[in-house]
């Protein structure tokens, strides 16, 4: 397939560090857009960029992660190792789904600021912020954990 490999590497090691970088800029991004409103008209369009860019990079990663794992699968893997990867995909799927929902809701502020000079409701406004800062650091907190959980698969002793 082909999310398995390019030359012989695993896409996944190829693609993750897009997400690693773009998924933690657009929650960066997000948050300050939502909350600092004069802002907004300078950097609209970098978190439209990253809405769309930081999620299609947590799929690919994601996709390219269960192509990897089960070709991992299918070599005899087992023991700690497979636990250790399956919270890794547990935390990746996750950390998929919170990107993609943190996107949207972004690109959704960015849409209605741009028609309304950058300027909404202040109950809007607040509601936007709550919503994208806990997705924001929830996101944050699951991209660490699927890191982390990865890093361990690979490099951790057990």
């Amino acid at each position: 397939m082909v999310f398995d490999q390019v030359n012989g590497l695993p896409v996944h090691i190829l693609v993750l560090h897009a997400a690693v970088i773009f998924v933690p800029l657009l929650a960066l991004g997000s948050v300050v857009y939502a909350v600092v409103a004069p802002w907004r008209a300078k950097m609209g369009w970098a978190v439209a960029i990253l809405a769309v860019v930081a999620p299609i990079a947590a799929v690919v990663t994601k996709v390219s992660g269960t192509e990897l794992y089960n070709r991992l699968l299918g070599q005899g893997m087992s023991g700690p190792g497979k636990v250790i990867l399956d919270d890794h995909m547990n935390y990746g799927t996750i950390t998929m789904w919170l990107s993609i929902a943190l996107g949207v809701v972004s690109l959704l502020l960015v849409a209605l600021t741009i028609r309304a000079g950058a300027r909404l409701p202040r109950i809007a406004d607040i509601g936007f912020a709550v919503v994208i800062i806990g997705l924001a650091a929830t996101t944050g907190y699951y991209i660490f954990e699927t890191g982390d959980s990865g890093a361990t698969a690979v490099w951790g002793t057990y």
